[in-house]
C-alpha cells in the first residue's frame, strides 16, 4: 500500500492575487499557488516515507509534473540521495525486525511570505506508519507531526521547490534523512555512560513494584498525553522544546516525588504553582538530578530500556544531551518504544530512531 497524499489546505484567509504575484513579483500567493506548493511538499515528503515502506517505491516523475510548480534540479539530487537513504535504513530496520506495511503523509501550509522571487512557506507534516506483522499487544502504528521550512524560487515563469527544512527541536523524524556530520567528536560526558547501539542487546528484565513505581502509570499518562497536553501543567514547545517537561509529568504520575530545592539546584525536581526546577525541564539538568539521586541507573545498550526507562540522546555529539524520552511499550521480542514531545511521536521503535540518528550518542536510564 502505497502513501495517500491528500491535500489539506488551511491557507484559505490568503488573499487572491494576480498572475504576476504568483509567479513572485508580489508580496501574497493566490489559492491556487498555495495550494501547489502543498501538493509538492507533500509528495516530496511522501517519497521519503514511501521510501521506509516494504512495497515497491514510488515513481519519482510524480514530482515533475506541475506547470505551476517544479522540484529544482539541485534538490532533484539530493532527494534522490535521501530516498536512498531510507532505504537503507529500512533494510537496518528490517535486520531489527521492524518493516512498516503502509504509509500515509498529509502536509498542510501553515504560512506563505514572498519577497523578490522566493517564496518561504511553513507547513506542518502529518504521517503515520503502519507496523507490518504486528502480533498481539503490539502498536499498530507510529505517528508523527513535523513543521518544515519549505523555500520556492520563480524560475522562467514557475515556482521550483529548492529547500526543506526541519524546523524541530527535537529527535529527527524516522522519514527524514540523517544529516552527515563532519569531524564527529567523541562524546565523554560526566553524567552518564553512552550508551550501546548494537542489536540484540543482553536481557536486563525490569521487575515491575521492585522500585516502588508504577511504570504502567508512567505508560499511561505519556499515551495519554503525548499529543494531548494535560492543562495543569505549562508546556515549552516554543521555548527550547517540551520533551524534559514531558518526562517528568511521566515520571510523576507513576510514583516519583518531588525533591525540594531553589530551581537552580539540579539535587532538586519539583514543579507546582509557581513554576518548575530547571531539573524538571532541562534535558541535561534532569540527568544531573537523576543521577546524583540515585533514581536511575545507567543501562549498557539502548535495547534494554523498559517501560518507564527514559532514553536521552546527544545529536551533535557534543557533549551535551537534546532530547528526552519515555518508554512506554516493549515488545515480546524484545523492542522497546519512546513516546515523546518535540516533537510529539507515539510509540516510536528505538531502532527508528538508532537508524535515523546513527552519529548520534545515546544514553538509556533504568528509573
Amino acid at each position: 500500500m502505497g502513501v495517500a497524499v491528500t491535500a489539506v489546505l488551511s491557507a484559505a484567509s490568503l488573499p487572491s492575487a494576480s498572475a504576476a504575484d504568483a509567479a513572485g513579483t508580489g508580496g501574497t500567493a493566490d489559492k491556487a499557488t498555495v495550494a501547489s506548493f502543498q501538493r509538492m511538499t507533500q509528495a516530496v515528503l511522501g517519497q521519503r516515507t514511501a521510501a521506509l515502506l516494504d512495497t515497491a517505491p514510488a515513481r519519482r516523475e510524480a514530482l515533475r509534473s506541475d506547470a505551476r510548480v517544479g522540484l529544482a534540479a539541485g534538490l532533484a539530487r539530493a532527494e534522490d540521495t535521501a530516498v536512498s537513504s531510507l532505504r537503507d535504513r529500512k533494510a537496518r530496520l528490517a535486520a531489527a525486525g521492524e518493516a512498516y506495511g503502509a504509509g500515509n503523509t498529509q502536509v498542510s501550509v501553515d504560512k506563505v511570505k514572498i519577497s523578490g522571487g522566493r517564496a518561504d512557506v511553513e507547513v506542518t507534516e502529518t504521517t503515520t506508519l503502519t507496523y507490518k506483522n504486528a502480533h498481539g499487544s503490539e502498536p499498530a502504528t507510529t505517528g508523527f507531526q513535523a513543521h518544515h521550512n519549505v523555500t520556492f524560487a520563480a524560475s522562467h515563469g514557475r515556482w521550483e521547490l529548492t529547500a526543506i527544512k526541519s524546523e524541530d527541536a527535537g529527535a529527527p523524524a524516522v522519514n527524514e534523512p540523517a544529516a552527515p556530520v563532519a569531524n564527529p567528536v567523541d562524546a565523554d560526558p560526566p553524567e552518564g555512560t553512552p550508551a550501546a547501539t548494537s542489536w540484540p542487546a543482553a536481557a536486563r528484565p525490569k521487575t515491575a513494584g521492585s522500585s516502588g513505581y508504577n511504570y504502567a502509570a508512567m505508560a499511561a499518562y505519556a499515551e495519554k498525553y503525548w499529543n494531548n497536553y494535560n492543562p495543569a501543567y505549562p508546556h515549552y514547545n516554543g521555548a527550547g522544546g517540551d520533551c524534559t517537561n514531558f518526562i517528568s509529568q511521566s515520571l510523576k504520575a507513576g510514583g516519583w516525588k518531588d525533591a525540594p530545592g531553589a530551581d537552580s539546584d539540579y539535587h532538586s525536581w519539583w514543579s507546582n504553582s509557581s513554576g518548575q526546577s530547571w531539573s524538571w525541564v532541562g534535558v541535561n539538568e534532569w540527568s544531573w538530578f537523576a543521577l546524583s539521586s540515585k533514581r536511575v541507573t545507567n543501562l549498557a545498550n539502548v535495547y534494554q530500556l523498559g517501560v518507564g526507562d527514559i532514553l536521552q540522546m546527544d545529536f551533535d555529539r557534543d557533549g551535551s544531551k537534546d532530547h528526552s524520552m519515555i518508554v512506554t511499550y516493549r515488545s515480546p521480542s524484545g523492542m522497546p518504544y519512546v513516546t515523546y514531545h518535540s516533537n510529539n511521536t507515539y510509540r516510536r521503535s528505538v531502532a527508528s530512531l538508532v537508524m535515523s540518528n546513527p552519529n548520534a550518542v545515546y544514553f538509556a536510564y533504568r528509573t
